[in-house]
C-alpha cells in the first residue's frame, strides 16, 4: 500500500509482533520501536520446531474452536469480558489514575460483545509459539542492521522494567527510554511524550546521526544514564514526567546512582501536584 519501507511501531504482544516482522523482512522496515514489548508468547510447542510435541497438542488457535476448548472458552470469557474485571485491568495498566480512560473502556466492551469475540480470545492465547523466539527475532533484526528503539512505562505491573533492560543488553546501541509515572501503555497514557521521543528518534536516524537523539541536544557524550524531566501540555494545564535514557553502557553502580536521584525528583513531583 506504501510502496517503501516503514517504521513499525508496537505495545505489548504487538511490539513482539512488529519485531517478528521485522527480523523476517528487513527489506520492508526502517526501524523498530517497542514499547513494553511482551518478551514471549505462547505456551503449546510450535508445529515446525517440535513436531513431536505438536502433535500432543492437535489445535493450534485456529477456527473452528474445539468443542472442549469452545466450553472452556465460554467459562472464562463471562469472567474475563465482565465490565468490572475490565475496569480493575485498567486500573492495573495506568500508572496515572487521574488518565481519563473512559474511550479505552468503551470501546473494549464494545469489542468483548461482538460474536466471535471469545473464540478470538481463545485463538490468541492457545497459539503455539513462533519459530523465532524474541531474542532470535532481536538478533536477526541487529544482523541486518535494523535501528531498535525502547521505550517502557516504568510502573508497567506485568512487562516491568527488567524485561526492558534485557532487551538493552542484547542491543546495547538501542536507546532507551524508561518513563515514570507510565504503565504497560505508555503511548495512550503519555502520548505528548511518546510521540516527542519517536519523531526525534526517526530524525536522529534518518540524518545519520547528525541530529541528537531527544533530550541529549546539550550533552557533548553520554557514557551512562540521564534523567530529564520532560514537561507537556494537556487540558490546559502543564504536566511532568521523569524520562530516564541509558546510554550503550552503563554498569549497576550507575543503574543504582540514577534510582535514588529519580526516586528524589519523583518525590519532588508528587509535593509539587499536591
Amino acid at each position: 500500500v506504501i510502496g517503501e519501507p516503514v517504521y513499525l511501531v508496537g505495545n505489548s504482544l504487538g511490539g513482539y509482533v512488529a519485531l517478528y516482522f521485522a527480523a523476517c523482512y528487513p527489506h520492508l522496515v526502517k526501524g523498530v520501536t517497542l514499547l513494553n514489548a511482551t518478551p514471549f508468547w505462547g505456551f503449546l510447542p510450535n508445529r515446525v520446531k517440535y513436531p513431536g510435541l505438536a502433535k500432543i497438542f492437535p489445535w493450534a488457535g485456529t477456527f473452528p474452536l474445539p468443542s472442549n476448548i469452545k466450553r472452556l472458552t465460554e467459562l472464562l470469557w463471562e469472567k474475563i469480558s465482565d465490565p468490572r474485571s475490565i475496569a480493575e485491568v485498567l486500573s492495573q495498566v495506568y500508572a496515572d489514575h487521574s488518565t481519563n480512560v473512559d474511550n479505552v473502556f468503551s470501546r473494549i466492551i464494545e469489542t468483548t460483545r461482538h460474536p466471535a469475540a471469545a473464540a478470538a480470545f481463545a485463538s490468541i492465547m492457545f497459539a503455539p509459539r513462533g519459530e523465532l523466539s524474541f531474542s532470535e527475532t532481536l538478533s536477526r533484526c541487529r544482523a541486518n542492521n535494523v535501528p531498535i528503539c525502547l521505550m517502557y512505562g516504568k510502573e508497567d505491573p506485568w512487562v516491568k522494567p527488567f524485561w526492558g533492560l534485557q532487551v538493552k543488553k542484547q542491543v546495547p546501541e538501542a536507546p532507551y527510554y524508561q518513563i515514570s509515572p507510565a504503565g504497560h501503555c505508555p503511548h495512550d497514557e503519555v502520548p505528548e511524550v511518546i510521540n516527542f521521543l519517536l519523531r526525534g528518534w526517526i530524525r536522529n536516524i534518518e540524518s545519520q546521526g547528525s541530529v541528537s537523539l531527544p533530550l541529549l541536544e546539550d550533552l557533548d557524550s553520554v557514557n551512562h544514564i540521564v534523567d530529564r524531566e520532560v514537561d507537556f501540555p494537556r487540558g490546559g494545564s502543564k504536566k511532568s514526567v521523569m524520562v530516564r535514557f541509558f546510554a550503550s553502557s552503563f554498569s549497576l553502580w550507575d543503574w543504582i546512582r540514577s534510582y535514588i536521584k529519580i526516586q528524589s525528583k519523583l518525590r519532588n513531583f508528587s509535593t509539587k501536584s499536591q
